[in-house]
């Protein structure tokens, strides 16, 4: 048999417990609210946009481990290749070629690094004598919006793993006030 004493600490004790499990809810609620989640939105068909480009997601090279090789494809009305090098010290560097029927349209330099807990992919553009589409200091900038387990986001750019050496790329091209969804068929070589 309990005594008065005994029944008082019992509950006092369970009340301070109950108090700090809703302290330390209250306060993991208060962290997880703090930490800002990049919302985004659908850009077209197979492509997303973060709606707030400030806002970006977590993410690393790991995520994107599988764009690693070499690949051709059809695009833009000819054939391509581009090659992925694996990740080291936070990039991974690529290149892309577009050829028409007797020569090159034109060369993309790739540099996919991690920043800011994120990943961008960088891309400058060169014309067939290999002066840059880009002033000096510019390039185009794709920002991560998510990672699927087949899928890669960035904005306005998408990379769709249908198998292990097939996948399917989607990019947004602006032409005035139209935007045009283009597909990319890759093929690993």
């Amino acid at each position: 048999m309990r005594t008065g004493t005994q029944l008082y600490e019992r509950r006092r004790l369970a009340t301070m417990y109950a108090f700090r499990v809703i302290c330390a809810a209250l306060l993991c609620a208060a962290m997880t609210a703090a930490v800002p989640a990049a919302a985004q939105s659908r850009h077209t068909e197979h492509t997303y946009k973060l709606d707030d480009p400030d806002a970006r997601p977590p993410a690393t090279l790991d995520d994107v481990g599988w764009l690693v090789g070499n690949w051709a494809g059809e695009a833009f009305g000819g054939t391509f290749e581009q090659g992925w090098n694996p990740p080291s010290k936070g990039s991974m560097v690529g290149f892309f070629k577009l050829m028409g029927e007797e020569a090159v349209a034109f060369y993309e330099l790739l540099l996919l690094v991690e920043e800011e807990g994120s990943l961008t992919l960088k891309v400058k553009h060169f014309n067939p004598d290999f002066t840059a589409w880009e002033e000096k200091e510019d390039y185009v900038r794709f920002r991560f919006v998510k990672a699927e387990e087949d899928a890669i986001h960035f904005s306005g750019l998408s990379f769709y793993r249908i198998d292990d050496d097939t996948m399917h790329g989607y990019i947004v091209m602006r032409s005035g006030d139209d935007l045009r969804e283009n597909k990319l068929v890759y093929r690993r070589q």
